[in-house]
């Protein structure tokens, strides 16, 4: 199963639990932890647009709709900064925010630098760095890519997408607008040099086979100068011969 279905799959499960449960009940919290720690798990936007998940905002449970902001939008950076009005992550939450933090880093840059992963996941060295990325990221397909000791970074071919932050659908429609645009004015111009290419094999054609009639024709000019064509003797030219050899 890949990750997208897999995704998918988790999503529903989480949003049917959510959506049977009061802003007031025990057990919307305790979804919100699940899914949270879930370790397969990466999209919150579902369960977060909820009208009863929502509705955590006015309840003594306020500080668990933020921990799930947190897990669609933040990075481990954020909780460590926002800590003292959180509820304390379990470990698998916090592997699960730290992953999170990756895949925010290769969304915005191409080639991680050890120094800067290191920074903002709370590593303490390479070879933990590399494991982590090894076996928390690569192997949960979240993130691809090649690990480069000798530059100490991390350069990435593939990551995940992260639920979009408020906002930013509106870039996300620009962004592709912009491309939309550059792509469709690049067909044009690939069309434009496709009709010159097919024009111009018509002119090359049209020239070889000029060239060839040419050919023939000095082929045949060579062939009558080497090859003269003999005429026939007259009749009386052939009896005055005749005489002559008689006379003879």
């Amino acid at each position: 199963m890949d990750i997208e279905q897999k995704q998918s799959e988790l999503i529903d499960q989480f949003v049917k639990q959510a959506s049977s449960n009061s802003p007031n009940s025990p057990a919307i919290v305790s979804v919100i932890v699940d899914a949270t720690s879930h370790p397969s798990l990466f999209a919150f936007s579902e369960i977060l647009a909820l009208p009863n998940v929502l509705q955590l905002e006015a309840s003594e449970n306020s500080a668990y709709l933020d921990m799930l902001r947190l897990f669609a939008h933040g990075t481990w950076s954020d909780y460590k900064s926002n800590a003292d009005r959180l509820p304390k992550l379990t470990p698998d939450q916090i592997l699960k925010l730290k992953q999170l933090t990756v895949l925010t880093l290769a969304e915005t840059f191409k080639v991680l630098p050890y120094d800067q992963l290191m920074q903002e996941l709370d590593v303490t060295n390479v070879r933990e760095l590399e494991d982590f990325l090894i076996n928390e990221c690569m192997y949960a397909g979240i993130v691809r890519g090649k690990l480069d000791q000798l530059r100490r970074c991390f350069e990435v071919q593939f990551a995940a997408g992260r639920d979009l932050r408020p906002g930013q659908l509106g870039s996300m429609i620009h962004t592709l607008s912009n491309w939309l645009s550059t792509s469709e004015n690049l067909l044009v111009s690939i069309q434009e040099k496709i009709r010159w290419a097919d024009s111009m094999s018509e002119v090359d054609k049209k020239h070889r086979k000029e060239v060839e009639e040419k050919v023939e024709e000095v082929k045949k000019s060579l062939f009558k100068k080497l090859h003269p064509v003999s005429r026939p003797t007259s009749t009386s030219e052939a009896m005055r011969r005749s005489a002559l050899n008689l006379v003879e």
